[in-house]
């Protein structure tokens, strides 16, 4: 069933990081969630009626609620697909990131209500009606919500979607929910106990949940999270395949929706270089890396001496003094300058994020091992956070 939808529906490329290609996944997505939802909300809605049940209304709501989210996901995909403009020179997609936020509102708002009505039912308990069309309608919506999110998660994983990742895990939960649902009809029909308020209370809970689950998703690129490393791997693994270019350092990573980023890096290169050689090689690096990962990348050249003994020399003494202080320290932009009195050593100081201890403790001890190293050498640090 989800090859034939793909086929009709999004047969549109295989370029998944495609904006076109992205808002036809997403459309699909949504148009499957909105027909699936609306189905299950009229008919739960009809049971809820019928046997006086608050557990059955309140997830029949839940799907009326995932039926406004799958508007809100077409919606944030078609924006995301508008080309860039004078306002917005990097496109729209994180139009994607905000629609999943207000998707994740609603979704609190909607569990709030539902822990409202479910409190009451608690307190004033009405046993429900037993009827076999109502166990009958659970029964499928949990085999229908079961397939969505496998649908959903099929779809989110070939298109790398935070957004339809969290529509798969919302339904993964509504399955959940509906079997809580389902057990409290048929512990009232078979031993009469009524536990109808509590379900709504536990259908509330998951409800709520996936709503906060699918506000982090959504808001972690918004904030500027960390980049994947796999992705950060990879970029520098194409950079060195250019054998000219002997390091990178200070690579920031913009995400401005996905399938939308931006790259930009410092390469290093022998200072003894022509620089339209060296020109070059940078050239060529970007030209593969954007070809082959679809994203904007710009790349600076920092010029290093590789051919002068005496810099290779202390620049190995500096490497191994600051890995006695911690494997995890590094350093890049490594430079000297000689004068009179003193030997300046200049260098960026890599510090990983995490990393134990006050910044300016650690650069001191590094400023402290490198006068160990000659009463002549000067240190003069500058601390760079990095992730590793």
């Amino acid at each position: 069933m989800t090859a034939l939808l793909l086929k009709l529906f999004a047969s549109k490329g295989e370029d998944t990081s495609s904006p076109e290609v992205r808002h036809a996944y997403g459309a699909l997505s949504g148009g499957v969630g909105i027909l699936c939802n609306l189905l299950l909300f009229a008919s739960k809605i009809a049971a809820g009626i019928l046997t006086a049940s608050v557990s059955v209304v309140a997830d029949a709501f839940n799907n009326l609620s995932d039926a406004a989210s799958s508007i809100i996901t077409i919606i944030g995909f078609k924006l995301a697909n508008k080309p860039a403009d004078s306002e917005h020179p990097y496109g729209h997609g994180r139009y994607e990131y905000i629609s999943g936020f207000i998707i994740s509102l609603l979704i609190m708002l909607m569990a709030l209500e539902l822990f409202k009505s479910s409190a009451v039912k608690i307190i004033h308990p009405e046993a429900p009606e037993f009827s076999a069309v109502s166990v009958c309608i659970l029964v499928v919506s949990i085999a229908v919500k079961f397939w969505l999110a496998k649908f959903n998660k099929r779809l989110g994983n070939k298109i790398n979607s935070s957004a339809l990742l969290a529509t798969s895990a919302d339904s993964r939960n509504d399955c959940i929910v509906t079997l809580a649902v389902l057990i409290s009809i048929l512990m009232g029909s078979l031993y009469n106990i009524n536990i109808d308020g509590f379900a709504g209370l536990v259908v509330a809970v998951f409800v709520f949940k996936a709503g906060i689950d699918a506000a982090s998703d959504t808001l972690r690129p918004l904030l500027g999270q960390a980049p994947d490393p796999e992705f950060v791997k990879a970029i520098e693994e194409e950079v060195l395949k250019e054998k000219r270019i002997r390091g990178i350092h200070d690579m920031h990573i913009h995400d401005y929706g996905p399938g939308r980023l931006l790259v930009s890096l410092h390469a290093e290169i022998p200072a003894d270089m022509n620089i339209m050689e060296a020109h070059d090689a940078i050239d060529g690096a970007e030209e593969r890396i954007k070809r082959k990962y679809n994203c904007e990348i710009s790349i600076h050249m920092d010029p290093i001496e590789t051919d002068n003994k005496n810099i290779n020399r202390i620049r190995k003494q500096v490497g191994d003094a600051l890995y006695s202080i911690s494997p995890e320290l590094g350093f890049h932009d490594f430079r000297m300058t000689d004068g009179p009195d003193r030997t300046n050593i200049i260098f960026d100081l890599e510090i990983p994020f995490g990393f134990e201890g006050d910044d300016g403790d650690i650069k001191a001890r590094a400023e402290q091992a490198v006068r160990a190293l000659n009463d002549k050498y000067y240190p003069v640090i500058e601390v760079d956070k990095v992730i590793k």
